[in-house]
């Protein structure tokens, strides 16, 4: 099965293909707050995940989705500019689940109760520098190959 590592010092993604060579490597965004697991830090979580749930599947590129359901709405440029400021959760959905009880796993540090994921963002969004509330922000075209590639139940390791 492939592996995902998200590496917070380089904003990098890299997906392992079965025999842990590297199949591909994107940028992304991660959080303006940094590291951290706690419920409400805006942080990315550390540590040992996978992916729960897989969201959005055929959806079209630049699909708005609120609260993992897609509105119907496509992003436009002219959209961004009437919600100055909202968190776009475009394209798709890869929603992470801790798997190190007490550290990114139950209580006020569970990933999955903090709706952490991997999923697409704005063209004008830049990666490469954390800048997100938490998730993990692609490129859309990028999160698309990345969601075929993958399963539920992949390993997802974010690390320092």
């Amino acid at each position: 099965m492939p592996r995902i590592v998200v590496d917070l010092p380089t904003q990098t993604l890299t997906l392992f293909d079965d025999d842990n060579t590297v199949a591909r490597r994107y940028a992304v965004s991660t959080a303006k707050n940094g590291a951290g697991e706690r419920n409400g830090s805006f942080c990315t979580p550390r540590g040992r995940h996978i992916i729960r749930a897989k969201i959005g599947g055929g959806q079209p590129i630049n699909s708005v989705f609120v609260k993992r359901r897609p509105t119907g709405e496509i992003y436009t440029q002219t959209l961004g500019e009437r919600y100055p400021g909202r968190d776009w959760i475009l394209t798709r959905i890869l929603w992470l689940s801790g798997m190190e009880r007490g550290f990114n796993r139950l209580g006020d540090v569970d990933t999955m109760r903090r709706y952490i994921y991997i999923h697409g963002s704005p063209d004008n969004v830049s990666l490469g520098k954390p800048d997100s509330i938490g998730c993990v922000r692609m490129k859309n075209g990028d999160l698309v190959e990345l969601f075929d590639r993958v399963t539920a139940g992949t390993a997802v390791l974010i690390t320092e």
